[in-house]
């Protein structure tokens, strides 16, 4: 069954970025009970806007414009509350403006959920969570939302992609978790059942347009094994998914499966740490008089060294690649055969970073990428693929603030 905890708020307006940004700066915001269940009442927010400067393509608005756009702005909500001991009801509302055709992002539940922690000792946790859950995707998933979390501006394009985020990023239904603390380490294991996001920019994503509209009408599977070391220094972890979706081009049905396998290693020492992410993607879409079907296997890595100069400041250089269909690496044939442009199959991307948190409550941003490929360009930005560049380059600057 679909859970119904999600809604939208068709006729409230975010308000503007300037005006969200003086908004969580006035607000300190605690809350304190008055004794009893209400002590665990917590409520919390974030704002991050961002400069986007291309030189050529564009992403999160007209980026290509002299100006540049800003177009990229994170506005959430979160609270918690505790009604027993075994009890957890969470949930956050996000505003997300990224680009596209809208001027503001309308407040959605960006997740929702029932905890129930079964068990709950020094050794081991059980719980079972009821709702719209983030789903366990590789390091960064279930925080991506929140800039303070994220090692850089974007995250790595080729396995957290911002232009499908909605089909990643959380699922309605049932998720449950495990933990094991043992001596050599914590052993952490979750796994989900629920419908996933579709979005309405998705069959723009997935398909150029092609398909009439895409549902999620069988539910979907998400797990994770992760291992973190007793010291931290080490976290690995292995996520895989099966994402089965509805869509009809013309009138005919068809069916499109998604199922990703990502590794993830990540080693810390007290200045820096050293990240990387291993993906293959198995993507197929079937059924009877469709203009295109195809069965493909897409690759995705990245390497990331992260460097914390002092307490306030950090830098990144991090290289990311994306292969959508490692039978035509090149994307060659996919231009042949009158589907694309061959850089749209693919794209390497080199990334240098810092950051500047000079309060708990209050971090500075810029990012460089030189990017070879447009293999991750939101395409509701650039609706013309033929007149987008192989090699561009982009710089961004963001602002973020939480309370």
């Amino acid at each position: 069954m679909r859970a119904s905890l999600s809604f939208q708020w068709s006729e409230y307006r975010a308000p503007t970025a300037w005006l969200a940004a003086g908004l969580l700066a006035l607000l300190p915001l605690s809350v304190h009970g008055d004794g009893g269940r209400w002590d665990t009442l917590q409520v919390h927010g974030f704002l991050s806007q961002a400069l986007v400067i291309t030189d050529d393509n564009d992403v999160f608005g007209a980026s290509s414009d002299h100006a540049g756009s800003l177009e990229f702005t994170e506005l959430g909500l979160n609270a918690s509350y505790r009604p027993h001991r075994q009890v957890l009801v969470a949930a956050q509302l996000l505003s997300r403006r990224a680009g596209g055709d809208t001027e503001d992002a309308v407040p959605t539940l960006d997740y929702g959920v029932i905890d129930y922690q079964m068990r709950s000792t020094t050794s081991r946790t059980l719980g079972v969570q009821l709702g719209r859950f983030k789903n366990p995707f590789g390091l960064y998933n279930q925080t991506r939302d929140v800039a303070f979390t994220r090692p850089s501006i974007l995250l790595p394009q080729s396995i957290y992609f911002d232009r499908t985020r909605a089909l990643g990023l959380a699922a309605d239904g049932v998720s449950f978790y495990w933990e094991e603390h043992m001596d050599a380490g914590t052993l952490r294991f979750r796994s989900g059942l629920g419908r996933p996001q579709t979005g309405s920019e998705l069959t723009r994503q997935l398909f150029n347009g092609a398909a009439n509209d895409v549902s999620a009408a069988e539910p979907s599977a998400i797990a994770q094994l992760l291992y973190e070391a007793p010291s931290g220094q080490w976290v690995a972890a292995l996520s895989t998914a099966t994402v089965n979706l509805d869509t009809s081009f013309g009138g005919q049905a068809a069916d499109f499966d998604f199922q990703p396998w990502i590794a993830s290693l990540q080693y810390n020492e007290e200045f820096w740490s050293l990240t990387a992410e291993y993906a293959l993607r198995q993507q197929s879409l079937a059924g009877e008089n469709l203009p295109r079907t195809f069965d493909i296997t897409g690759e995705s890595w990245y390497v990331q060294y992260q460097y914390r100069f002092t307490p306030s400041w950090s830098g990144l250089v991090r290289f990311d690649r994306l292969i959508n269909n490692t039978d035509d690496r090149s994307g060659q044939r996919y231009e042949q055969a009158s589907l694309g442009t061959a850089h749209s199959q693919f794209a390497d991307d080199v990334t240098l970073g810092v950051q500047w948190s000079p309060t708990p409550t209050l971090m500075l941003a810029g990012e460089y990428h030189a990017v070879d490929g447009t293999g991750w360009l939101p395409k509701q930005d650039n609706p013309e693929a033929s007149a987008t560049r192989q090699h561009w380059n982009m710089l961004l600057f963001q602002l973020s603030l939480r309370f």
